[in-house]
This record gives C-alpha cells, sequence and structure tokens, in this order.
C-alpha cells in the first residue's frame, strides 16, 4: 500500500486508517442477552434494553455491517416430584424429573405467553431477537448460556428481595454480577430510586 505525505507533513494514509478504525469500533454491534421470567422487573429489564441499547444491538440493512443481536433467555426450573412409598413404617422418598403432563402443557402456554409479550416489545425497533428456554437452577444456567454464546453483556432486573429472603433464598442477579463471564447490567424498577430517596428525607 502507497503512503502519501500532504503538504503539512500528516500521513494521510494512515489517517484516514485510523479514522475508519475509529468508525468500525463506534458501530460495533453487541450480543445481549436479557434474563426473563414472569415479574414485572424482568420485563422493566428488557424495556430498559431495548430503548437504551438500541443503538448497539439494532440491525442496519443499508449497511454491509453485521447486526447485533438479542437474546431473551428463560430457564424453567428443573421439576422434582416427590414420591412417599404408602404402607407400614417406610420412610424411603423417591425424586422423579419427569414433568407430568398437566405440568408440561401449563408451562408451554406460560411460555409461550412470556416470549410473545417479550417480542412485541421488541418488534418494530429492528433488534434481531432470539429465544432461548433452558432447565435447571436459573442462576447457573443464565451464566452457563452466557459462557456457551459468547454474549457481550447480560442484563437482568432485580427482583427486590428484602435482606432476610435475600439470606436465604440468593438473588439471581447477585449471583450473575458474581459468576457471570461478562459484564452484567442489573436494572432497578422505576421510581426504586427516587422512593427510597424520598423515604429518607
Amino acid at each position: 500500500m502507497e503512503t502519501y505525505v500532504d503538504a503539512i507533513g500528516e500521513d494521510t494514509a494512515a489517517t484516514t486508517m485510523e479514522t475508519a478504525a475509529k468508525k468500525k469500533n463506534d458501530n460495533k454491534k453487541l450480543k445481549v442477552m436479557v434474563a426473563l421470567d414472569e415479574s414485572k422487573n424482568s420485563f422493566d429489564a428488557l424495556e430498559w434494553a431495548v430503548q437504551h441499547l438500541r443503538d448497539v444491538i439494532s440491525a442496519e440493512p443499508e449497511t454491509d455491517q453485521e447486526g447485533g443481536l438479542l437474546t431473551l433467555v428463560h430457564v424453567h426450573p428443573m421439576y422434582l416430584q416427590y414420591i412417599y412409598p404408602s404402607g407400614g413404617t417406610a420412610s424411603a422418598v423417591y425424586a422423579t424429573d419427569i414433568v407430568p403432563e398437566p405440568v408440561r402443557k401449563a408451562r408451554e402456554e406460560s411460555t409461550t405467553k412470556l416470549f410473545t409479550r417479550a417480542l412485541e416489545i421488541c418488534r418494530g425497533r429492528m433488534v434481531k431477537t432470539e429465544t432461548m428456554l433452558l432447565e435447571g437452577d436459573p442462576k447457573e444456567m443464565i451464566c452457563q448460556a452466557v459462557e456457551q454464546t459468547h454474549v457481550d453483556l447480560l442484563v437482568v432486573g432485580n427482583r427486590g428481595l428484602g435482606m432476610i429472603k435475600r439470606a436465604f433464598l440468593g438473588s439471581v442477579s447477585d449471583y450473575c454480577a458474581q459468576h457471570a463471564k461478562c459484564p452484567v447490567l442489573i436494572v432497578r424498577p422505576p421510581g426504586e430510586t427516587s422512593t427510597k430517596e424520598h423515604k429518607n428525607k
């Protein structure tokens, strides 16, 4: 490649390459994952992501640049049914993960409604969206999904557990913030901060 030096001694070829590289980096598209459940807080997180991260996840059909990707992940907790043997003094307990048909159908309907509602939020914003359904411990499965799909950012809602519940149950957002292999953005419910500030006054 030829290099040209202009009248004031600037390497125009190098400057042009630096400008192009900077422009390319400025327009970099991201892979963002939003963890969803039936709670209002998770949908607040989705709304925030679609609104505030639109520029880095929206597709740009008029350019040759690859668009970003928004992954909506929902995790079904592992279903365990406990069977207690009848008769005598038997104390054995058996656990099975076979999901009964009515429970399976209810789960499917709930998941369909959840993803339909979420995709409606994304529609019309030029956001390339995929859905991911997993089963297991939500905290662990979300972190595994982050690692396997190499996302750039995980967005989760703040469940707002009290201190006692948080100590016993743990928090998906806390766990992900400590274990996910990417930056984690925890979205508080709208007005939560202002309400706390108002109470302190």
